[in-house]
């Protein structure tokens, strides 16, 4: 009879974090007993390890998904698997079985990817928090484009349900926008935001839009646009010294003013639902400072469908702000890379799997 070892470890994982939540909620009662005699030491969450003013909280963007990915955490932890339910109810499907037994070209659509990585960054968020660390732990939260939806859910600004709705609604009108086919992004490595922009500006001198969509990091500018235009600035691009410059296998040129459409749907689903104020302060994509007013939130979020995500400025603010420590929430391990390349002393975790929650846990001491 063929056994299957990763069910039996899965099993034995969960029965062993079970088993510790356990330990540490009677731990956790007796310690409040005692306290209300006055013989405990009672540490809020945002104490473990270390001051509350050195951690951020970032959220993955689109590309980050893989199938499977979250099933670990939602097998190991109640409140994770309660996460992909209430998903799954708000948007009136099964979106937990396309995660996690799906195929990979379906998971990718643009309507499927964003609610699904916004579910397994806050499964994530659940877990760490059945161990006593909630968002109040980190000084700051910040996502990558759709990730932003993400952080604003873990610190307690949008609900998931409706989290789960606005990034369907986000990832329809984004591929409704332009149709397939006339649009484009492309990669640049080893070239900085002042040339990438300058490539973009040269290449749109013969048509079409042309625009930095992402300055991830140092040496590392996403551009968008239309096709051609793309096309023309991986040549230019390749002549001014890039490392790389290479078409991306996305649906749509995200993040530029062909998204006008999508930024007009954004505000009428936006407008009917409610944004609280954050737990913690938000570092804003197309502001890279923070902000906590849900006015502000709310037209930040409509514009960043047509703005460039900052997140390169977005991190060296955060540092500036005394930040040292990045825990990446969620799936894969792309935001970690971009932090370790902007600011290389950072300390950095990822925050995906229960081995994961338990090393951060480990470190937190």
């Amino acid at each position: 009879m063929a056994v299957n070892l990763t069910v039996l470890r899965r099993s034995a994982t969960a029965e062993a974090r079970t088993a510790l939540v356990r330990e540490r909620c009677e731990a956790a009662a007796t310690a409040l007993r005692e306290a209300s005699i006055g013989t405990a030491d009672v540490r809020k969450p945002q104490q473990l390890g270390g001051p509350q003013m050195s951690r951020a909280f970032i959220f993955p963007g689109q590309g980050a998904q893989a199938i499977g990915m979250g099933q670990a955490l939602a097998e190991a932890y109640p409140a994770a698997r309660a996460v992909f339910e209430e998903v799954d109810d708000a948007l009136g499907e099964k979106l937990s079985a396309l995660i996690w037994e799906g195929e990979a070209e379906t998971l990718t659509l643009t309507e499927n990817a964003q609610p699904a990585l916004m579910a397994t960054s806050l499964a994530a968020m659940r877990a760490l928090e059945a161990e006593g660390i909630d968002v109040s732990a980190a000084s700051f939260v910040a996502g990558h484009s759709l990730g932003e939806y993400s952080a604003l859910t873990a610190a307690g600004a949008l609900s998931v349900a409706d989290a789960a709705r606005l990034l369907r609604t986000r990832g329809r009108a984004m591929q409704q926008a332009v149709p397939v086919g006339e649009g484009a992004m492309a990669a640049l490595l080893g070239l900085d935001l002042a040339t990438a922009q300058a490539v973009a500006a040269e290449a749109a001198q013969g048509g079409g839009v042309c625009a930095a969509a992402n300055d991830n990091d140092p040496a590392q500018v996403v551009i968008t646009g239309r096709e051609d235009a793309i096309e023309r600035a991986v040549e230019i691009a390749k002549e001014k010294g890039a490392k790389r410059a290479v078409m991306l296998p996305v649906s749509a040129p995200f993040h530029c003013e062909l998204m006008a459409p999508a930024a007009d749907a954004m505000a009428e689903a936006l407008a009917a639902v409610e944004i609280a104020s954050p737990r913690v302060p938000l570092v804003a994509n197309v502001r890279a400072s923070a902000v906590t007013d849900p006015a502000e939130i709310r037209a930040l979020l409509i514009e960043q469908v047509t703005g460039s995500v900052r997140w390169r400025e977005s991190v060296e603010y955060m540092v500036a702000q005394g930040v040292s420590d990045f825990w990446e929430i969620g799936a894969g391990k792309a935001l970690t890379g971009m932090v370790r390349r902007i600011h290389r002393p950072a300390g950095v975790q990822t925050v995906g799997t229960p081995e994961d929650v338990a090393k951060v846990l480990e470190a937190a001491g």
